[in-house]
């Protein structure tokens, strides 16, 4: 049953909360404007959007009915397309929207800080996001991990070579499936048997290269990773940042499997973004790019339980 708007028009979060949270965005654009990195503003719909298996767009039908249209899952392709015409350093705060349910710290609209940098690895990257958190969480400075390090440390598994039924004896003893990807098994391990352990502030890196999503890879040895990087603070996932893949041919058959995998799994397939890829080729610069949980940070700032105290008005109440 629908409640009554006579008992939903309130907002969830308090004055003094709201305020915190412009005070937040205000340091954010000091933090950026001190070092030169120009903020802009990109178009929320979109006439494509992610293929990402795990991502799922809101699409919306144009007045005239004869185009689709898609609610941006991250500024991120609107936001590189400015990096090839040569913008230089950029940031955006963002809203962004993901066709999932809400929960404790998902609401399917929220806000994103993301932000790109031209001539700039990954590393250096988390450098200034060590930077960023400690300006406005006051935390001490990361712990740094690899994916393999990380895994090593808490479940005692090479994640890079660890055979599928090696991961389905991990997953068993936390009550998971028998039949899945290897991908899947260790997401699965990451969220309900490390995420809870990483007190206090991590970054980890160097995932396996079928975890690449926009990322470049690397030769690590006989194995491949991605250079890409995902922020924890207090078990919370609060960032992802990519050394950035500019080869618009790799970046097209990534594209490409992923729709085979959404035509697996019987999902929606949606357009592939050809400006993104044209940007692309123009000539992308080696670049770093990085998009954080704006939400999951006040949370985090003001020390709040539930993502719907931070929001004025959360989905339900939309």
């Amino acid at each position: 049953m629908t409640p009554h708007p006579g008992e939903t028009w309130r907002p969830t979060a308090s004055r003094d909360l709201l305020a915190q949270r412009a005070r937040i965005y205000a340091q954010i654009r000091t933090f950026f404007a001190e070092r030169g990195v120009l903020e802009v503003e990109t178009p929320l719909l979109s006439a494509a959007t992610v293929t990402d298996l795990h991502l799922a767009s809101f699409r919306l039908r144009d007045a005239t009915g004869n185009r689709d249209l898609f609610l941006q899952t991250s500024p991120e392709f609107a936001m590189k397309r400015l990096v090839a015409a040569g913008s230089g350093p950029i940031y955006q705060i963002a809203r962004a929207f993901r066709a999932e349910e809400a929960g404790r710290f998902h609401n399917p609209e929220f806000s994103l800080l993301e932000w790109y940098r031209p001539d700039w690895d990954h590393h250096r990257l988390m450098d200034e996001m060590d930077d960023l958190l400690g300006t406005v969480l006051e935390l001490p400075k990361a712990k740094r991990w690899t994916y393999g390090e990380l895994f090593e440390h808490h479940l005692g598994i090479d994640p890079h070579r660890a055979s599928q039924k090696e991961l389905v004896v991990h997953s068993l003893a936390i009550g998971g499936p028998v039949e899945a990807t290897k991908d899947t098994l260790l997401q699965l391990l990451m969220t309900h048997r490390i995420e809870e352990q990483l007190e206090g502030v991590h970054f980890v890196m160097d995932f396996p290269a079928s975890q690449a999503a926009l990322a470049r890879l690397r030769g690590d040895g006989d194995i491949q990773v991605a250079e890409r990087f995902e922020v924890y603070v207090n078990g919370v996932e609060l960032a992802n940042g990519f050394h950035e893949l500019a080869d618009a041919a790799e970046q097209r058959q990534r594209f490409e499997d992923d729709l085979a995998a959404r035509r697996s799994a019987r999902l929606e397939e949606p357009p592939i973004d050809e400006r993104l890829l044209a940007a692309l080729a123009s000539g992308f610069p080696d670049c770093a790019g990085v998009a954080l949980g704006l939400d999951r940070l006040v949370m985090l700032a003001t020390q709040s339980a539930h993502i719907d105290d931070v929001l004025a008005f959360p989905f339900e109440r939309a």
